[in-house]
């Protein structure tokens, strides 16, 4: 397939644009290391908030929601929808308190809540493996999901899609490691009004087609099972050509357990990864609250009906895909029904989605690699009174953008199923979310608890597959429960951390929980109070995000009665996360 002229014009635009917002902000992106990574501590809440929501908009979303809708209608995309449970505890009792612990990183945040040689270790544990052995898993999988597009649109051959791949990662690396996070968030918001403006104008095009017939002819051609909103639980799974039907401990792993047992990227249980990164990045707690309130909404609630509408159509348009091949349909879709210009914006916005995420996690993992193993292990100078040495660090940086994305180069031509990778990263993170929750709020927690979380999913991972031979969710249920009891075993068994670490992390943090009157003042009944008004934003938020969810779907198919009542809740969950944001904010 080839493109018109106006088609390349936008995509030359779109790509001399991105680099330019890199060089405008590489002046103040170079003073230190927290104006590299987290932006001078400086964004407001709108802009960190869509970076968030930028950065988990990648070029593999639509197409992993056109393949669930798929084969399984819009229920199926609650495997991912359960997971704004976890996203919004992270919004009402996490996202202050990591913008005032003012670190760096999230593995530095060990070294304040931890001491001695266990937090140190740790730390660089997680500076390695989340920043460099994780990151580059996750590039890899959004780099294959633009192989694939690039397969589909172009016809290019699957080893020639790498070097493409590679060549518009190296852009971006260009202008990540000049702008900094702070020039990385702008070009975010660019990014993301393109990426969103695109899948909007081919979900009204697909859909409006004569082949589908708009909404009423979509309903129409249709089986009704495709349409609906929530799964039907069963005794057992029924797979591909129904609504999507889950056994109730497939549900219960989702719904009930995966949202904080679980650690996976972009979703961390009591917040951290890149979401933690735009968190500290903001101005102040209130601003970091709203901003993840913002992405929570956004993500789960405002971005996903264009994807849905497509994921829909494309089973009018192309019923004889396999069930592996149903994420296509989003790709073929644009490459039959966009006329020229609109192709260019559309392959504009696939590469606005997919540089959005790859530029947040180059430099996010190169803030791991510069701040806690680079300048806590090798050079071991604070950068405070020494410009030589500030300059020395944000150098680092860059040079550690560029490693990354070579490791990432190199993971992706290993990588085969992103699906087995995903299956692999989440169940071997099963059991550890609950401790990185109570690390803020239980002062019992300590760095063994930590560490011993960390590493016993691996192991009862294996156990579970490979000698009991379980699979999810009994594998899901077998790891979470062995973890937790191994950790809590752990905790019981070693010694609390010393007051004088406990201490300082809570005089820095103020976090409310679970503290001993030695470390703290007495705790005040406004404290107890306002935690329970966290407990009411969080719940509220929760009912308000799936309301307006349900209420844009009703809106799109027309049905009044699901519109009237969605309205009602989300206007009633509403008042109630209002007062409750007043009151958590208003100090």
């Amino acid at each position: 397939m080839t493109l018109a002229p106006i088609d390349w014009i936008i995509i030359l635009l779109y790509l001399i644009l991105s680099v330019s917002i890199a060089f405008v902000y590489r002046k103040s992106a170079g003073r230190s290391l927290a104006d590299f990574f987290v932006g001078g501590r400086n964004l407001p809440w709108y802009i960190a908030g869509i970076s968030m929501v930028a950065t988990t908009f990648a070029a593999d979303t639509p197409l992993a929601v056109t393949e669930l809708v798929g084969n399984r209608g819009i229920s199926g995309n609650w495997l991912w929808w359960n997971m704004l449970i976890g996203g919004m505890l992270t919004t009402f009792f996490f996202a202050g308190l990591w913008r005032k612990s003012e670190v760096i990183t999230e593995p530095e945040l060990i070294e304040l809540r931890y001491g001695g040689k266990p937090a140190a270790i740790l730390r660089g544990f997680k500076a390695i493996y989340l920043g460099i052995v994780m990151n580059v898993i996750v590039i890899g999988w959004v780099n294959v999901a633009l192989m694939s597009l690039l397969q589909v649109f172009f016809n290019i051959p699957p080893d020639e899609s790498l070097w493409y791949a590679a060549a518009a990662m190296l852009i971006v690396a260009i202008y990540s490691s000049v702008g900094g996070l702070l020039g990385v968030a702008i070009t975010d918001m660019v990014q993301f009004f393109i990426a969103m403006t695109g899948c909007i104008i081919l979900a009204i095009i697909v859909v409006n087609s004569e082949k589908v017939g708009g909404v009423s002819g979509l309903q129409e051609k249709l089986p009704e099972w495709t349409l609906n909103f929530f799964p039907t639980l069963s005794n057992a799974d029924t797979g591909t050509g129904s609504a999507l039907t889950i056994t109730l401990g497939a549900f219960l792993a989702y719904v009930g357990m995966q949202w904080w047992a679980s650690w996976y990227p972009g979703a961390e249980p009591g917040g951290g990864g890149y979401i933690a990164q735009r968190m500290m990045s903001t101005k102040n707690e209130k601003h970091s609250v709203f901003a993840t309130l913002f992405f929570q909404v956004a993500h789960y609630a405002l971005r996903p009906w264009p994807w849905i509408m497509v994921g829909l159509a494309a089973i009018v348009l192309y019923p004889d895909l396999s069930e592996a091949d149903k994420k296509l349909g989003y790709v073929m879709a644009m490459k039959e029904f966009l006329p020229a210009g609109l192709k260019g914006l559309l392959l504009v916005a696939f590469l606005a989605a997919y540089m959005s995420t790859i530029s947040t996690q180059l430099n996010w993992g190169a803030s791991f690699i510069t701040n806690d193993i680079y300048k806590r292990f090798i050079i071991k100078k604070d950068e405070t009174d020494h410009p030589e040495i500030r300059k020395k660090y944000v150098n680092a940086g860059r040079i550690a953008t560029l490693i990354i994305m070579a490791l990432a180069v190199f993971s992706t031509s290993l990588m085969g199923s992103i699906s087995a990778v995903w299956e692999f990263v989440i169940e071997c993170g099963a059991g550890l979310g609950l401790v990185l929750i109570l690390r803020w709020y239980w002062w019992r927690i300590n760095a063994w608890s930590e560490i011993s979380a960390t590493i016993a999913p691996f192991i009862f991972y294996a156990i579970s597959r490979f000698i009991i031979g379980y699979k999810f969710p009994d594998s899901f249920f077998f790891t979470v429960s062995c973890s937790t009891i191994t950790w809590i075993i752990v905790t019981y068994a070693t010694r609390p951390e010393p007051d004088e670490t406990l201490r300082k992390f809570y005089n820095k943090v103020k976090p409310e929980g679970s503290w001993p009157a030695r470390i703290k003042s007495p705790n005040p009944v406004s404290q107890r109070i306002k935690l329970l008004w966290r407990l009411a934003g969080w719940l509220s938020a929760v009912v308000f995000t799936y309301s307006l969810l349900f209420l844009m779907g009703k809106l799109i198919f027309t049905d009044l009665h699901g519109i009237l009542m969605w309205t009602a809740s989300a206007a009633v969950s509403f008042c109630v996360l209002w007062v409750s944001l007043r009151r958590i904010t208003d100090d």
